[in-house]
């Protein structure tokens, strides 16, 4: 069995266990071809007949060593994932794959990955606005001093600095609430050409396609999307924008934790210094913000594509484009958890501390905007709910 490369030991923040691990992308891609077969099936009517059986693959059949070989072989995991789903398949293999190409699967396939990775940041982030809000009224007259270019500036108070990272984390989750996950369906080149060839219907494309969306619960986007990396990089820039909101929060909780304004109630000791207790999330929080932006620029500089399918670009964009996903999961979970860690030293100072009836008025106008906004947002969930 080919040895697992990364299963956390450089990775802190790993062990939320992000979904977009192989496993989770093979599942992903088993998925697309069987909603594929399913979208075919309606269309050919055979869905309707009489004793009517779907194909249902078996992910834990499929023999993992033969898949790395035949995507070192091919370059791509999809020729030999689909060699076996058709061994599954026995009599129906004929049903699997009709019409497709290795992008419809993997482009298909890392969109549901990356539905799955974002919504559940987006639940973490979620919690985190609920104890920032909760957290910034509370502390919307507590003095503090704040610091402009690293010097200290005018009176203020810690709601401020609550409520700017309130501000920061609803405007994540405004992002990740517009983000469409579209569906790749085109063929060979993009044109669905084999569809309407298979089906002997010109209509072939649009309408596996609109099935298939409708089986993975992705949108139609109507085309295919194949050299036009739009939504690739609307799901990449989301979830670096995501990191890196929690990163400078992070820093922001580092430098809070080195004045003693801030401090974990839970925190990692030093190997050398047992007395220390470090703002270990603090710490993941600003490296996964620092992470994110070379990873971004490897799926900007893949979206440089060319002719129906380029050689080596949309290969680079695969495992940035998981990174992505990956980081902004951690680092939504760590920021969840570090904002509810917080314990608030005092942190009034003489400067702060002479803040003036206006100061106050002005920085809990600040805090009442954050939260508000905040409200407008969430209540309509609560609603939904």
């Amino acid at each position: 069995m080919a040895e697992p490369f990364d299963w956390g030991l450089l990775e802190p923040a790993g062990a939320v266990g992000v979904p977009a691990g192989d496993d989770h992308v093979l599942a992903a891609m088993i998925a697309v071809e069987e909603a594929l077969v399913g979208a075919w099936d309606e269309l050919d009517g055979s869905s309707a007949g009489p004793g009517y059986q779907p194909l249902a693959f078996d992910a834990a059949a499929i023999d993992r060593e033969r898949l790395v070989a035949g995507a070192r072989e091919a370059g791509v995991p999809v020729i030999a994932l689909v060699g076996q789903l058709r061994a599954q398949a026995g009599a129906h293999a004929g049903r699997v794959h009709r019409g497709a190409t290795s992008q419809d699967i993997v482009d298909s396939a890392l969109v549901l990955v990356s539905r799955a990775s974002l919504s559940r940041a987006r639940d973490a982030l979620a919690a985190a606005a609920a104890e920032l809000a909760e957290r910034a009224v509370r502390s919307r007259a507590t003095p503090l001093l704040a610091r402009t270019l690293t010097q200290e500036a005018e009176p203020a108070t810690l709601g401020v600095s609550l409520a700017s990272w309130l501000d920061a984390v609803v405007s994540a989750l405004e992002v990740l609430d517009r983000l469409d996950y579209p569906v790749q369906l085109g063929g060979a080149v993009g044109t669905g050409a084999a569809f309407a060839r298979l089906a002997g219907r010109a209509d072939a494309p649009q309408t596996l396609r609109a099935g298939l969306a409708s089986r993975l619960g992705l949108s139609d986007p109507g085309r295919s999307w194949h050299t036009d990396r739009g939504p690739v990089l609307a799901i990449a820039d989301a979830a670096a924008r995501v990191a890196a909101l929690a990163g400078r929060i992070g820093r922001d909780l580092g430098l809070a934790a080195r004045a003693g304004v801030l401090l974990p109630a839970t925190g990692g000791g030093s190997s050398a210094m047992p007395h220390k207790r470090n703002p270990v999330d603090a710490v993941l929080l600003t490296a996964n913000g620092l992470r994110a932006p070379g990873l971004l620029a490897t799926v900007h500089t893949a979206a440089l594509s060319y002719d129906a399918r380029p050689a080596g670009e949309w290969h680079a964009e695969w495992q940035a484009w998981r990174g992505l996903l990956r980081v902004a999961v951690e680092s939504a979970e760590v920021l969840a958890h570090a904002v509810a860690d917080l314990v608030v030293a005092d942190v009034a100072t003489s400067a702060a501390s002479s803040a003036d009836p206006a100061d106050l008025a002005a920085a809990g106008a600040v805090v009442d905007a954050a939260v508000a906004r905040y409200r407008a947002h969430a209540e309509p969930e609560r609603e939904a709910d």
